[in-house]
């Protein structure tokens, strides 16, 4: 063995260089990453890079090479990423505090432009967390507790993803969504406290409405007072005398109904003006 050692040992060593120089030029890139080349400190070539609606298995992902000891390759994940916020508290315009905790969901779709401002994955994800709570906490603090609880909370997250993204494009990377994992009232007396201001302002809100029905109810009614006013004007103008015989009915109907809560006698004279219906117009 010693012997084919140095006999061969010149060819044996400039194999193992061959092979290391070999393994040194190939990279491969599997499906779930994309690559960047960089040549003294500087990007210049991607390798399978993210396109929009590039079917998987079709990418350019597989070996690649590269120049040894020249080039260095930073791995990039191809795949949609998550960034969370550090939970805090936000001060709503009803001046309730909100224990706020959020995510947001991106990806790198440049990553050329990531190496150039960044460097790597981990600074980006730093800086998108530092943007997402700063984001997050300006829109909250606009909105009132109860808002968040509506159908507004959608246009607050949309208006939150767009500033962020437009933060993220700097480095690369594109937002796809973003979420409010949770954004509660403290335990304790601030709960209290906003539930007894949510109910009074309910009370509020519902006295308000009863007045306006009240109100609405006023001048539906006296319209309609209105109109039979007119209705019995103009039965009047065609015939006046059913128009008397008519009334003096509801009259007596009102005055000499039975009615089980009252005991007053009425006493009047035959001759009464109030009976002459009974009489007869004669």
């Amino acid at each position: 063995m010693e012997a084919f050692w140095q006999t061969h040992r010149t060819s044996l060593i400039a194999v193992a260089v061959a092979v290391v120089a070999l393994m040194s030029t190939l990279i491969v890139v599997p499906e779930t990453q994309q690559a960047v080349i960089i040549r003294t400190g500087e990007p210049v070539a991607t390798v399978n890079q993210f396109k929009p609606d590039q079917p998987f298995g079709r990418t350019n992902a597989g070996i690649w090479w590269r120049i040894p000891f020249v080039d260095r390759v930073e791995r990039i994940d191809k795949r949609v990423l998550s960034v969370d916020m550090e939970p805090q508290t936000v001060l709503s315009t009803d001046q309730l505090r909100l224990n706020v905790d959020a995510y947001a969901r991106y990806r790198i779709i440049d990553p050329i432009k990531m190496v150039q401002t960044a460097g790597n994955l981990a600074t980006v994800e730093s800086q998108l967390g530092q943007v997402l709570s700063s984001v997050v906490r300006q829109e909250l603090g606009r909105r009132s507790f109860t808002a968040l609880l509506a159908a507004e909370r959608g246009t607050t997250m949309a208006n939150i993803r767009t500033k962020l993204d437009v933060q993220a494009r700097k480095y690369g990377a594109q937002v796809i969504d973003v979420r409010i994992k949770r954004a509660d009232l403290p335990d304790g007396t601030p709960l209290e406290s906003a539930f007894r201001r949510m109910q009074s302002a309910r009370q509020q809100e519902a006295a308000t409405l009863r007045a306006q029905g009240s109100k609405n109810g006023q001048i539906i009614r006296a319209e309609a007072e209105a109109q039979a006013a007119k209705i019995y004007a103009q039965a009047y103008g065609k015939d006046p005398e059913f128009y008397d015989f008519y009334r003096a009915m509801q009259s007596y109907d009102t005055t000499f109904a039975a009615d089980s809560k009252s005991s007053s006698t009425i006493i009047l004279s035959p001759d009464n003006e109030y009976l002459k219906q009974f009489r007869g117009n004669n």
